[in-house]
Order: structure tokens, then C-alpha cells, then sequence
């Protein structure tokens, strides 16, 4: 697919139908009319280095075999100064799919950094921010779906307000202990920016 080098290159990796306008969409599924084919799992991506100014994945990375190759290869495609947002399952119910491979915590950006350089997987970010969410982006879409009335999507609505709201007031409070008190926080969003100067 082509890209004009004058407008901004955004990717949508996984994007399982939900094809965002103005992005590259990405997916393994014909059925789902991406804008590009292509396995997640295979590296490289056909993408440039230092081309994307913005790359998303929501709920896809927790699918694929390698996520530390994966981070490695998102920094390769992505401009110095670019940004990554991925919204991931908290590991603290991160297998209620029966195709997850991984959880996640509030310790993954540490994995990318030169502060921690015995465990650095040789992909440099710096976390803009962090967020844990009780409910996930996608559950919240399908809540009356889920065959939920209206008074009960409405009280759930609400227990994530106010859920969301403490267990961001500590992350790392809420992953080792809160988190079990309340059934468990389903999505934690993550966004990077690839340093202008890589170390």
C-alpha cells in the first residue's frame, strides 16, 4: 500500500474489522478487509524503519508468540519521536481468553529502559503514561450484548468509574493487592514514545 510521505504514516496493527480511518490497517484476516495482510508473528513488517509517526494495538499483543520481538520491531518501524499506544489484558485476568498467551502488569515498560539494564530487551521507550482500566475497551462496547439489562450495564458503568479511578490513584498498590478484591482489572493501556536520541 502506498503512504505520501506528506501526511502523517499511523498504523492499526490487529485490527480485527475495527479499521480506524486515516491508519494502515493491518490484519492476518482477509475477512476483515485490512488495508495490509500480514502475520504478526513474522518479522519484519512491511513497513520502513523510521516511518511511523503513530502505531496502535488494542488487544492483539497478548495473541502473538514473542511480544519482547514484537516491541523490538514496532521500534524499528517507528520515527524518533513517535508514539505507541497498546492496551493489553491485566495479567490479573488476562486468561479468561482461551487464546491469550500472556498477562501483563505495570512492570512491562520497565523491560525497555536503560534504568533496568539487566533485563533491557534492546528496544529503548519512554512510558508517557499508564492506565488500568476494571473494564476493557472492547467489553464495555458489548456490554448490552452480553445480555446485560439496562440497569446493570449502568451499575457496571459506574463500578468502573469508580474502580478505575482507585486503582489508578496507585498501579503498583493495585496489581499486587486490589486488584484481587474486585474480581481483577481486565485492560491496562500503555503509551510510548520512541526517544528522539536512541541509546
Amino acid at each position: 500500500m502506498t503512504h505520501s510521505k506528506s501526511t502523517p504514516l499511523k498504523i492499526n496493527l490487529g485490527s480485527s474489522g475495527i479499521n480506524k480511518e486515516g491508519y494502515i490497517n493491518v490484519d492476518i484476516r482477509h475477512s476483515v478487509n485490512p488495508d495490509v495482510i500480514h502475520d504478526l508473528n513474522a518479522f519484519p513488517y512491511p513497513f520502513e524503519s523510521d516511518s511511523a509517526d503513530h502505531i496502535r494495538m488494542v488487544h492483539v499483543l497478548e495473541h502473538l508468540d514473542k511480544p519482547f520481538l514484537v516491541m523490538q520491531e514496532l521500534h524499528r518501524i517507528l520515527k524518533p519521536g513517535g508514539t505507541l499506544y497498546i492496551a493489553v489484558p491485566h495479567f490479573s485476568r488476562g486468561f479468561t481468553h482461551a487464546e491469550h498467551t500472556h498477562g501483563f502488569d505495570i512492570s512491562f515498560p520497565y523491560y525497555f529502559t536503560m534504568r533496568f539494564p539487566e533485563q533491557f530487551y534492546g528496544a529503548e521507550y519512554e512510558l508517557a503514561s499508564l492506565k488500568l482500566n476494571w473494564i476493557s475497551q472492547i467489553t464495555m462496547r458489548y456490554l448490552s450484548q452480553l445480555g446485560f439489562g439496562a440497569v446493570t450495564v449502568f451499575l457496571l458503568k459506574a463500578l468502573n468509574v469508580v474502580f478505575t479511578a482507585v486503582g489508578n490513584a496507585s498501579p503498583m498498590a493495585c496489581s499486587r493487592l486490589w486488584c484481587f478484591w474486585v474480581g481483577g482489572f481486565e485492560e491496562i493501556e500503555f503509551n510510548f514514545i520512541k526517544p528522539q536520541t536512541v541509546q
